[in-house]
């Protein structure tokens, strides 16, 4: 019960903060908190937090403060559901709304909070600019005639919202510390959130940035203003990095690119470090405060990242299946605990030194105590070499293989196994697909003897593969698609083979044809591999993160006491931002100053060099307690034993799936109201699944009278970025 309590009042201290924080970003183009805020940072300067204290506690901390009281709600929520899920008027809105093959699978919330985004834009753009023109007054320097000081002003509110959409860039791509997993939303999913706001926010920053090099070629003064590194107020030359850096990395990021030239497109997106400081410089202190949230949390998390990945472990065996892919089984520590559908990111230093590729886990920590594995499709040019390493290791005569060094980030999935609230679930996969669904359902094997909650009777796996040699990715569940002995839950397989014609062959009979899967198992011998810890704990993230901000507050308020309030230069006060007398004028106090902006980098380097000796104690200590590396059971693959055995499974050779009859016949099939549907597949495939859950759910139209009719909840699994 107290329990139960902590969780809700958390959960709505959160609410409160989020609230809270985008209040103040609706507020600040007003009047009325332009004057009040001028007050607020008049009456701190007199205290020893000064007027950038106050404007770390107002802007940036919120966002810290969510995710440390986030880490601290996902360490209290339950991992497994202990009711099922009620369906409510909310349900529908996470259903898909917009189904199309441009834009993509959108559900109802997400175009509410993108509309709600938009209006917020546009708010804010309207507010500043109605100011603006109110208080228009004539530019001495430039001597701009009354059209091209408009424009101007409305060229430097266009980099205002750039600036709003840089606040959120970087949360839906943060791995360990990501705010959206209080939201059940996978890494991989939120990694289109920051595609939709780094193409807005270089929108606007081109509009802004060439709107004002228009404007200074207009009046003739481009020459003068482009190379322009002035003492205070914004930085023409630093503005105009930041947005050539923005570009190069937009335009590297396109699929075309990405995809293609991976690598090329992996060293240009490290140029965020020279985008955010030269946008420091050219915004300043005050408006950094706006975006630092963001930046402050990415930064742990790169670090922690970079902890976890070393050292390095090593691949205990690989099994080659003829459908050119490979199950990769890798150690772990006992007390590593995931969910399924949880994925890891892996480097081979032999391969590549910098790429990195996320791989679903198909085995159950449930199951594994000291292994885990990964099955991955070998059809790019990374995969591909790892084939051919592991086909030349295969072929090699020796009894022990030597070692093949990896390192490993994560597993990051799902605080929760929220697919377990179902009355019934229907998984569809394509492909290489089936990988998040082997774990789901290899940890419902293992619970089915628990009475500590349910979990769904009925399960309908729908796979849709090329060749009839791909089946074999089926083979860790192989026992129990063909030993259907429990009596908790039924699973029944629909196999769709779209480019072979057979016929008279039985799902038990492909299953049971191993003669074409070979395993080669590796040496596991090396001093300096290490067995897979996985992520720290929430609790101790939290508590990182408290200390890395704290650090920074106090470095930055000692930092600015030191550099700014009391040293002189040339007869003058070395900053104009703050004097002890507190008596100059405001708009002077106010001036931006490369000064106040190195004391923010010097702190953050502070504070985020403290937190690195910190964690790498911590890991340290871990590694201390490190366990042996298991060795590989040398246990052959055998066919299964079927006594009695009645062939439920359906197979079909030379067509694709007709979803819309499948979801039709599904809940006759299977009985219950509230069905899952899980899709991992090629993206015309989720798009065909989504638009049959759309046509046969009940959407927005539920009625409180029909509450018992079936009804299909949409989830898209992701397996690429």
């Amino acid at each position: 019960m107290a329990r139960a309590t902590l969780i809700a009042v958390l959960k709505v201290l959160m609410i409160l903060i989020l609230a809270g924080w985008i209040s103040l970003w609706i507020l600040k183009p007003t009047n009325l908190w332009t004057k009040t805020w001028k007050q607020a940072e008049d009456s701190a300067r007199s205290t020893v937090f000064g007027y950038y204290g106050l404007d770390f506690v107002v802007y940036t901390f919120p966002v810290i403060a969510l995710a440390v009281i986030g880490f601290v709600y996902l360490h209290m929520l339950p991992r497994e559901p202990r009711s099922r899920q009620a369906r409510n008027s909310t349900t529908a809105l996470f259903n898909p709304f917009v189904v199309d093959t441009c834009l993509g699978i959108l559900s109802s919330i997400e175009i509410l909070v993108v509309s709600l985004f938009l209006m917020f834009l546009v708010w804010t753009f309207y507010a500043r600019i109605s100011n603006d023109f109110k208080k228009l007054m004539p530019d001495k320097s430039l001597k701009l005639e009354i059209w091209q000081l408009k424009y101007l002003r409305i060229a430097t509110r266009f980099g205002l919202l750039a600036e709003a959409c840089l606040a959120l860039l970087l949360l839906p791509i943060l791995r360990r510390l990501s705010l959206f997993r209080l939201l059940g939303i996978q890494f991989e999913v939120s990694v289109r959130y920051h595609i939709w706001l780094g193409t807005a926010m270089i929108f606007f920053a081109t509009l802004h940035g060439g709107s004002t090099l228009l404007v200074w070629g207009i009046s003739h003064h481009i020459q003068d203003e482009v190379w322009k590194w002035q003492k205070t107020g914004r930085i023409n030359l630093a503005g105009e990095i930041t947005l050539f850096t923005g570009l190069v990395m937009w335009i590297t990021s396109l699929p075309q690119i990405r995809r293609q030239k991976f690598e090329f497109f992996y060293y240009t997106h490290h140029l965020y470090i020279i985008f955010l400081i030269f946008f420091l410089f050219h915004a300043g202190d005050r408006h950094f405060y706006m975006v630092f949230g963001g930046i402050f949390l990415f930064a742990l998390d790169k670090l922690l990242r970079i902890l976890q990945s070393r050292p390095e472990t090593c691949i205990l065996s690989a099994k080659v299946f003829p459908s050119k892919a490979i199950e990769l089984t890798l150690p772990k520590d006992p007390s590593l605990k995931f969910t399924p559908t949880s994925v890891l990111f892996m480097k081979i230093p032999s391969i590549s030194k910098f790429q990195w590729h996320s791989f679903s886990i198909t085995s159950s920590s449930s199951i594994d105590d000291h292994t885990m594995s990964v099955i991955l499709k070998c059809e790019g040019e990374w995969t591909s070499s790892l084939y051919s390493m592991v086909q030349a290791e295969l072929d090699s005569d020796t009894d022990q293989l030597k070692c093949i060094p990896v390192a490993i980030e994560g597993p990051y999935g799902p605080a929760t196994m929220n697919f377990l609230r179902y009355d019934s679930l229907l998984l569809v996969a394509g492909g290489i697909g089936i990988t998040p669904f082997l774990s789901i359902l290899q940890e419902i094997s293992s619970a089915q003897n628990s009475s500590r909650y349910k979990f769904p009777s009925r399960i309908q796996l729908v796979y849709v593969v090329k060749s009839s040699q791909d089946l074999c990715l089926l083979n860790s569940i192989s026992t129990l698609l063909l030993n259907q002995s429990h009596d908790k839950f039924h699973l029944q397989l629909k196999a769709f083979v779209t480019q072979e014609e057979r016929s008279n062959v039985t799902i038990r009979e492909l299953l049971n044809d191993l003669s074409l899967v070979k395993t080669v198992r590796f040496s596991s011998k090396q001093s300096s591999s290490y067995v897979v810890h996985g992520p720290e704990s929430s609790l101790w993230l939290a508590g990182l993160i408290g200390v890395s901000s704290f650090v920074f507050l106090v470095v930055l308020i000692c930092l600015n006491h030191t550099f700014i309030s009391s040293d002189k230069k040339e007869g003058v006060s070395t900053e104009k931002l703050m004097v002890p007398s507190y008596q100059k004028k405001v708009s002077k106090e106010k001036s931006p100053s490369w000064v106040a902006d190195l004391i923010i980098l010097a702190s953050f380097i502070i504070a985020i060099t403290s937190s690195t000796l910190l964690a790498i104690i911590l890991k340290w200590r871990r590694l201390k307690r490190q366990r042996e590396i298991p060795p590989v059971s040398p246990n052959q693959e055998k066919a299964i034993e079927t006594r009695g055995f009645v062939e439920e499974h359906e197979i079909h050779f030379g067509g694709r799936p007709n979803f819309e009859e499948i979801l039709s016949k599904f809940p006759n099939e299977t009985g219950g109201s509230d069905i899952g549907v899980l899709v991992c597949g090629p993206e015309h495939m989720k798009i065909s699944v989504a638009s049959s859950c759309q046509k046969k759910s009940e959407g927005l139209r539920m009625m409180s009278g029909k509450k018992k009719k079936p009804y299909f909840s949409f989830h898209p699994l992701n397996f690429t970025l």
